[in-house]
């Protein structure tokens, strides 16, 4: 259809007249304006803007809209997010957008209690708020009628997308849409949340997922220019303008304890919000600045839901205080009007520090701005790597990790579940042709069945006994998340929950009384209840210890490690460095820089019999060249994100020799993986082991970064080396 001359005028009239006069808006935003027709119109979007740049708004005033104009009944919008915190911050403002229009929405996750979900499956609100974890609990469980419930879907809107797809979550979202699509009967419009990202198109594309019956899709981001091409990493930025180097600072405080003095002294009478990348720290931080009389509150996903709720309600209320969290309040989680964000060390993404960073500067007259406190040289080094990035208008493109063919078998059980039966050659129709879940999954749908997850009679495919086993407690809840959570114990003081530690912590051997830290306070351990993975504890004034498995990160990337190579050969960020930084990332260019940089390519550096081939490339391109080079590459060794350790005995023709071997041979070679990890790997037990170790070696490859490695110059020095 042709459109509107003022797409505002497309809205619903009666959500004119709340915007104006409820919300006090004079006007839309450029992207709530620009979002008005590809949504109206039924395409599938992606919105692209910073943190706080109006998503929600841009995609539910049109959706709204239609719904009204083309009497949509029912529940016909699903709204997922990637945390049940950004449901619970969301789920009362866009009600109150449904209301406007006599319509309603309603929350469904893991903590809605059973009362509210028969509410819903009842009286099936217009809007309903979910996980795709929950949304695949609706279509599998036995309490709901999901073609019922469902089966009038019209618009999905997927908050955070990029989120999701650089994960197994994405391939899981896009696994069940596909099968909610065959529920409803029609193709349903897509419609992502974004942040910033350095592939926006194919992030699109990635969304639409199997195109069956595709909708035309747009890129809505004003300010973005030039048609979609290939990833470089390099791309506008849709509106998020670095901001002026003074926002910035990076500083080198050298400890926590340090980090803590100097934030109980700096920007006093100011919310501060601290981003820290482990829960340790999170915790280690809190009770230091606590100590220091510091109005302190904590948040992490080992807190519990009602712990870190009081948190985030007090600190949005307060003042002069802090907020310590871990990535948990990256994702547009409303904490209140924010001063400024502290960033502990460094982040792994740019990405992630445009989240961080868009939650300030939202107040007319403010700024972004954004404290570094490096607590180590290490970490000072990749923080100032990814500001000089962040400089260059370099944003990673998201890319969804390869070859998920576990995730693949738990479809293929989900399916079976949903349907009852499934046919043993219909299958690939409930993913609609959707890569990998298509015909390319025979040999994993054969194991499933040799192995008894699946059982065949008649054509036909049924739940075996070995998914019963496997998978069966709680009517298959395990089914339904694509990632596996580390056992942990549950800490209660009295009758409260204060949150969930690592086993270890109760096992490891320590002198004196057991005590824990937890939401920033110690606790001294009463009794545990081994059977129920519960322990009592009571409060005491200190020596509490944190501790949490370690997740699934494998380390920097390429680009980022090139970049601190960079500011190791001079190069700094357009950011304010304190005088401690300057001095400390002065001495590291003087004093070992020469030995670990080579201007003109990498560098082999020996010392006595200690081999480094400084590469810069991230650790998975150092994984992948340690094991194409496994004839020359120290067997006993674990690749860091900056060099590769070599054989103590390397000569210059082994060298020569392994270089010629890879560069003239058919192919590089896939990374060596631990068959213990396979265990972290979600449902591997439903794939033949080797499957399971092939996806894992996938995903630690980098065969780009490898090949650029191999290509460029390499220079010997027997000089001392760190």
């Amino acid at each position: 259809m042709t459109p509107a001359a003022d797409p505002v005028d497309r809205l619903d009239p009666v959500i004119l007249h709340h915007v104006v006069n409820t919300l006090g808006w004079p006007d839309l935003r450029p992207l709530q304006r620009a979002a008005i027709d590809p949504v109206m119109d039924g395409d599938d979007a992606v919105l692209l803007a910073p943190t706080a740049g109006g998503k929600t708004e841009a995609a539910c005033l049109p959706v709204l809209s239609a719904m009204s104009a083309q009497g949509w009944t029912g529940t016909s919008v699903l709204y997922l997010c990637p945390l049940k915190a950004l449901l619970n911050n969301l789920v009362t403002r866009i009600d109150g957008y449904a209301q406007w229009l006599g319509r309603s929405a309603a929350l469904w996750h893991g903590d809605t209690k059973e009362s509210q979900r028969q509410r819903i499956r009842t009286e099936r609100p217009d809007i309903l708020l979910t996980t795709p974890e929950s949304l695949e609990a609706m279509l599998i469980g036995v309490k709901t009628d999901h073609a019922h419930l469902l089966g009038g879907i019209r618009a999905v809107v997927v908050d955070e997308v990029h989120a999701f797809a650089g994960d197994d979550r994405g391939w899981h979202l896009l696994a069940v849409l596909e099968r909610l699509q065959r529920v409803s009967g029609r193709r349903i419009q897509r419609i992502g949340l974004s942040a910033t990202v350095g592939n926006p198109h194919e992030l699109l594309t990635w969304l639409q997922g199997s195109g069956s019956g595709r909708r035309p899709g747009r890129v809505v981001a004003p300010g973005l220019t030039g048609p979609p091409g290939p990833s470089s990493g390099r791309v506008p930025t849709a509106g998020m303008t670095a901001p002026p180097p003074g926002d910035i600072e990076l500083d080198y405080v050298g400890s926590l304890s340090n980090a803590a003095k100097v934030l109980s002294v700096l920007h006093k009478g100011e919310k501060r919000l601290v981003f820290c990348d482990s829960r340790r720290q999170v915790e280690e931080l809190g009770a230091a600045l606590r100590a220091r009389d510091v109005t302190v509150f904590l948040s992490h996903a080992s807190l519990s839901a009602d712990e870190r709720a009081r948190s985030e309600q007090a600190f949005a209320e307060a003042r002069d205080c802090v907020i310590v969290a871990t990535s948990t309040l990256e994702l547009g989680i409303d904490v209140g009007d924010l001063d400024r964000v502290v960033q502990m060390d460094s982040p792994g993404t740019v990405a992630s520090f445009l989240q961080r960073v868009g939650r300030t500067g939202r107040r007319a007259g403010s700024t972004r701005n954004c404290l570094f406190l490096a607590t180590h040289k290490d970490s000072l080094l990749q923080a100032a790597g990814l500001l000089l990035l962040w400089g260059r208008g370099w944003v990673e493109p998201v890319v969804p990790p390869p070859e998920p063919r576990h995730l693949v078998a738990q479809q293929l059980l989900a399916a079976t579940l949903q349907e009852h039966k499934l046919g043993d050659q219909l299958w690939p129709e409930q993913w609609n042709g959707l890569v990998p879940f298509d015909r390319s999954a025979a040999p994993i749908l054969r194991h499933l069945t040799e192995q008894g997850f699946l059982n065949t009679d008649g054509g036909m495919l049924f739940i075996g006994p070995e998914a019963e086993h496997r998978f069966g407690r709680r009517h298959f809840i395990e089914l339904t998340a694509s990632f596996t959570a580390p056992p942990q114990f549950t800490v209660l003081s009295g009758r409260t929950e204060i949150g969930r530690m690592d086993p270890s912590v109760l096992t490891e051997d320590r002198p004196g009384p057991r005590r824990l830290l937890l939401a920033g306070r110690s606790w001294q351990v009463t009794f545990i209840d081994w059977g129920r993975k519960r322990v009592f504890v009571e409060p005491v004034e200190s020596g509490g210890v944190a501790k949490w498995s370690g997740g699934t990160l494998v380390g920097l990337s390429y680009a980022l490690a090139r970049a601190m190579r960079d500011v190791l050969l001079g190069a700094d960020p357009e950011v304010s460095l304190t005088r401690r930084a300057e001095v400390c990332l002065q001495e590291w260019r003087d004093e070992e820089a020469p030995h670990q940089v080579y201007p003109g390519g990498t560098l082999v550096a020996r010392r006595g019999n200690d081999v480094r081939w400084w590469t810069w490339a991230g650790y998975r391109a150092n994984a992948t060249l340690g094991a194409t080079l496994s004839s020359i590459a120290d067997p006993v060794q674990r690749p860091t994100d900056c060099y590769l350790r070599l054989r103590e005995d390397l000569s210059p023709d082994m060298w020569r020799t392994a270089l010629e071997a890879a560069q003239d041979g058919p192919a590089l070679v896939l990374p060596d993986v631990d068959r213990r990890a396979v265990r972290g790997l979600k449902f591997s037990a439903a794939l033949p082991h080797r499957l399971a170790v092939a996806t894992l070696s996938a995903r630690l490859a980098d065969f780009e970064g490898a090949r650029t490695v191999l290509s460029e110059p390499k220079r010997f020095s027997t000089g001392p080396t760190a």
